[in-house]
């Protein structure tokens, strides 16, 4: 029996054709819109019924990266209805899309098992690559199984790719400021060697992290120390030498960190350069560029500007596997009561309400005496970029709902 023909490669296909496009908007919008949530936008962001005022963020909910890879994903599943269609992961961290998808017969592989799904893909299969986008010897082996392949990865994230490959190409290690094992970081770290493979990374996440570095910068020290303290969880790139590799660097990050902490890594890296190598040497050794999405920044700053009204409560909506939620949960638990929520489901009653509690990493029901006060309250609801406006919608309507305000009444005030 002769051996069958080797695949010639990967085939990017482009599906965004206007006839798909037009059915596939259509679609989007009856799962993902709300129009009760456009208009309370459009009239300011504030609803007052009886007592209970809700005020949601000026900026939250699908940016324009997430909307094109959900259009991407529902386009593909119609160009290609006869064919088996797999995708990378989850198409953006919110259970609610990526269950539709999957009732579309989108096959999601979960992140731990690609290389053994692609191992069976076959030329025919289509692969789609999510918005974090996906590292690249996953692309190289999807490439070698010839399957086609629609890539829904943020414009944003192949910024940081074009930087960081940069970084390899002129000898500069690459310090990224993100979750290591998170997929769009290990998507960026896989760019980060360089197109020869030669180059260097180092993933750091907090700011005791990145002061080890930089004290390791500026002493030296126990270099098996320092590669104990990174090994595993992807941060460190194969070879690594922090005697050798930390003397060049250029930060990025995972686009959807805490800006004001990415901009402190940024300084403190850049001040233990400038302290081993002086002014004039440090300048040519260190190399930074913005790279925090426009969107994730736009969701902190809204919410920044609604925690200037006075609140009672926060309610954050979202994945808890979403990065750019979490930390807008970080940002509002600084001020008041904060309840990461997945869904209006949560909101048991006035009193429980289940929510993820970032210290823990666990899910718990804690109890809200002010929701069930018969005192006037004011709740404030944002959500992160992955984050669709029809669970928004919900959670203003339960958070009524439960105030003893009728779905029908809230519709009647708003539309």
């Amino acid at each position: 029996m002769s051996a069958a023909p080797a695949p010639a490669g990967s085939r990017r296909v482009n599906v965004r054709t206007p006839e798909v496009m037009e059915r596939v908007q259509a679609e989007v919008e009856s799962h993902y819109r709300s129009p009760l949530v456009e208009a309370v936008r459009a009239s300011g962001g504030v609803l007052t019924i009886d007592g209970t005022t809700v005020r949601l963020a000026r900026e939250f909910g699908f940016c324009y990266g997430v909307e094109r890879a959900i259009d991407l994903a529902y386009a593909a599943r119609k160009v290609f209805a006869e064919r088996r269609v797999f995708l990378l992961g989850e198409i953006i961290h919110n259970p609610e899309v990526n269950r539709q998808l999957t009732e579309m017969g989108i096959v999601s592989i979960p992140v731990g098992q690609h290389e053994q799904a692609i191992a069976d893909f076959q030329s025919e299969d289509v692969v789609i690559v999510p918005a974090f986008g996906a590292e690249t010897r996953l692309m190289q082996k999807i490439a070698e199984r010839g399957c086609m392949v629609v890539d829904t990865t943020c414009g944003d994230v192949m910024s940081v790719w074009k930087r960081v490959r940069n970084y390899a190409k002129t000898g500069f290690t690459s310090i990224i400021h993100g979750k290591a094992e998170h997929e769009e970081t290990r998507a960026t770290s896989s760019r980060a060697l360089g197109d020869d493979g030669r180059g260097h990374y180092l993933v750091v996440l907090t700011l005791a992290d990145v002061d080890f570095v930089c004290d390791h910068i500026r002493n030296g020290g126990d270099k098996a120390a320092f590669l104990d303290r990174f090994k595993g969880a992807s941060a460190l790139s194969e070879g690594f030498d922090p005697d050798t590799h930390l003397r060049r660097i250029g930060v990025a990050n995972q686009t959807t960190m805490l800006k004001s902490e990415t901009e402190e890594i940024q300084r403190r890296l850049h001040q233990a350069i400038q302290d081993r190598d002086g002014p004039e040497e440090g300048a040519k050794n260190f190399l930074v560029f913005d790279t925090i999405c426009g969107a994730t920044q736009e969701r902190q700053d809204s919410l920044f500007h609604l925690l200037r009204h006075p609140l009672d409560v926060l309610l954050v909506v979202g994945g808890y596997n979403s990065s750019n939620t979490t930390h807008l949960v970080e940002i509002g638990e600084q001020q008041l009561p904060t309840f990461f929520i997945r869904t209006a489901e949560c909101l048991e009653s006035l009193e429980q309400i289940v929510h993820f509690d970032l210290h823990s990493k666990s899910e718990k029901t804690s109890y809200s005496g002010k929701l069930a006060s018969p005192d006037p309250v004011v709740i404030g609801i944002t959500a992160g970029a992955s984050c669709p406006n029809n669970l928004i919608e919900d959670t203003l309507l339960r958070v009524f709902q439960l105030r003893g305000i009728s779905p029908e009444v809230v519709r009647a005030a708003v539309l």
